[in-house]
């Protein structure tokens, strides 16, 4: 990352929230959905309270689609002071909640829950990134980083996309940040790794505002100064294109640089035909010189 040291004006946080009801913590105690929303909507104010200049985005990703909860497009909720708490504190609590009801609320009845979009999710919260910057006014530093909360397995389905994404993240300097609320994620810590981010599977749910507050709360030029988790051994495998699972060894496309775990005489992602070569020639023996 470029001049990490150097103090930004504005720091841009973007929070991709799993909301998935396929996730095992959420299927074993449908409440535990509200208590993770609700540290990270204290960890979203504390980003914001960090800094007058911070910005703030969040996106709802689902198994159907996925939409930004927060800023809220159109006209924002007309909301009062309670209790002396900070007029924006209560915009993005509302705002958050009211919109995550109506995400859930228009996924399909009949459709089976499947995996989530994350990489979807990631791709608009780059979009948005990039538009914010384009729309800063001249001078300002904008530092940006995307900070995803999960507790879906990792699948090798979005391959593809994960890889788009995250040497998208890299070239523009975004960070991208893993919270895995459940198991371990390979390929999310790939794009941490890949990034400059820091990756954290988080070993209890009752102490996740703590552990987001933490890791996620320093911005990338304040890290260096800070006792943080390290990355650890990131598993860089690629995950075959016909079977969607990791490989050690594999065949690759010369054309599309598809991975597959089988040898085939047709790519199935480019339709390239492969010339298969006989039998190799032997070479003939050199006879000895006889003296």
């Amino acid at each position: 990352m470029a001049d990490d040291d150097a103090p930004s004006d504005s720091s841009l946080l973007v929070i991709v929230v799993d909301t998935n009801p396929n996730q095992r913590y959420i299927t074993e105690d449908p409440k535990l959905l509200t208590g993770c929303l609700d540290a990270m909507i204290a960890f979203a104010n504390s980003h914001l309270m960090q800094k007058s200049s911070n910005l703030l985005a969040v996106i709802g990703c689902h198994f159907h689609k996925s939409e930004f909860l927060y800023p809220s497009p159109g006209k924002p909720l007309d909301v009062r002071q309670i209790d002396g708490q900070y007029e924006l504190f209560t915009l993005v609590e509302k705002t958050i909640k009211m919109r995550l009801v109506n995400l859930i609320k228009s996924q399909p009845q009949d459709d089976k829950p499947g995996e989530s979009l994350l990489a979807g999710a990631l791709a608009m919260g780059l979009c948005f990134i990039s538009r914010m910057r384009r729309e800063a006014a001249p001078g300002i530093r904008m530092s940006s980083r995307i900070l995803i909360v999960t507790g879906s397995s990792d699948t090798a389905a979005q391959y593809i996309n994960y890889m788009n994404v995250f040497f998208t993240a890299q070239k523009q300097q975004v960070l991208i940040d893993v919270c895995s609320l459940d198991k371990h994620l390979s390929l999310l810590q790939q794009g941490c790794d890949i990034t400059g981010g820091l990756y954290l599977k988080v070993p209890s749910l009752e102490g996740l505002l703590q552990y987001l507050l933490w890791v996620f709360l320093p911005d990338a030029s304040e890290r260096g100064q800070l006792v943080l988790p390290g990355r650890g051994r990131v598993d860089y495998r690629a995950a075959c294109f016909c079977h969607r699972e990791l490989l050690t060894i594999g065949y690759v496309c010369s054309v599309c640089l598809s991975v597959f775990c089988k040898f085939s005489p047709i790519c199935t992602t480019c339709h390239t035909v492969f010339k298969t070569g006989g039998p190799l020639p032997i070479k003939p023996k050199k006879k000895k010189m006889k003296v």
